[in-house]
């Protein structure tokens, strides 16, 4: 059963530009030459992003910062993860995100130049966007008590992780977590997955993509210790203590369900939740700009990032 006549009518021109692949059949590097590709039809970001690199956990770890007033101290600052399925995507290519969020909140946001896997599978991406959140946090013209974190995607996944990660390490402190699809939950679409539904999951990222990413972060980790919901933070047993958390997703998108499920789960633990469910929106619905779904969720996604950072707009 085709779930295409459940597609939004705006979101239609994205099946064509995102077409399902069999990750396992395409060379790697020429994925993510067409995946960084991709981007290109944005053009240069309203604010040029300075790159920053530190000494990440390692080696060199690059992040780009764009900030709309260097130099202002006490500000709120925003780490963004961008998406990818683990497997792909850069920042050095996906700035127009992180700048249009930097240009619309007034504050400084970095994207950090994660490792991908399958070359560096969990928890590389994990330590590396630690370690861009606690250089982040650090930097003295940053409120240390309005530091958030977002992403998409895989980079919903991988803030939901660092989340989990700074809350049971220790800090940095966050004020608030803003996920959108994110990639919460390695069992989707294997034998194991927890949900059953058929209407999620046909376009753009399906359940063979989702196994393919997963498989590339784990290597040999068994998610059988403590660390599990650093790397699928839908196995972590207590949500208790994380920040409170935006949630984004399509009605349509694989990641319909465990996204909801997480966001039920930090109801239950006493986090705030703000959670927005998109009816006929597929994986990367947001990129088709100007429909309305795109528009609904840019007011609900800045909304949510002025009040939980207290940034006026």
């Amino acid at each position: 059963m085709s779930t295409q006549h459940l597609v939004d009518p705006e979101l239609l021109p994205l099946l064509e530009l995102l077409p399902p692949t069999d990750l396992a059949a395409m060379d790697l590097n020429q994925l993510r030459e067409t995946s960084n590709a991709r981007y290109a039809f944005l053009g240069a970001p309203p604010i040029a992003p300075v790159v920053h690199t530190i000494e990440g956990p390692g080696g060199p770890l690059d992040i780009y910062l764009y900030d709309p007033a260097p130099g202002t101290p006490g500000r709120a600052a925003l780490l963004h993860i961008h998406g990818g399925g683990m497997i792909m995507g850069s920042a050095r290519v996906i700035q127009a995100g992180p700048a249009a969020m930097a240009q619309a909140l007034g504050i400084p946001v970095a994207s950090v130049e994660y490792r991908l896997a399958p070359e560096h599978p969990f928890p590389a991406p994990q330590e590396d966007c630690l370690a861009a959140l606690k250089w982040l946090a650090g930097r003295p013209d940053v409120d240390p008590d309005r530091v958030g974190i977002t992403g998409e995607s895989a980079g919903g996944g991988l803030a939901a992780a660092v989340a989990l990660m700074a809350r049971d390490l220790g800090g940095p402190k966050l004020a608030a977590q803003f996920l959108t699809y994110p990639m919460l939950d390695h069992r989707t679409g294997s034998a194991n997955c927890p949900y059953d539904n058929v209407t999620t999951g046909e376009f753009v990222w399906t359940r063979s993509s989702n196994r393919f990413g997963w498989g590339a972060l784990q290597g040999t980790y068994q998610p059988t210790d403590e660390r599990r919901g650093w790397f699928s933070p839908s196995l972590a047993e207590d949500l208790s203590g994380l920040p409170p958390t935006w949630i984004g997703t399509g009605s349509l998108d694989l990641f319909y369900d465990e996204d909801l499920d997480f966001a039920r789960r930090l109801v239950a633990a006493g986090v705030p939740v703000e959670l927005h469910s998109y009816p006929g929106a597929i994986h990367a619905f947001n990129a088709v700009a100007e429909s309305r779904l795109a528009k609904a969720y840019g007011r609900d996604l800045m909304g949510a990032m002025a009040h939980w950072l207290q940034v006026a707009r």
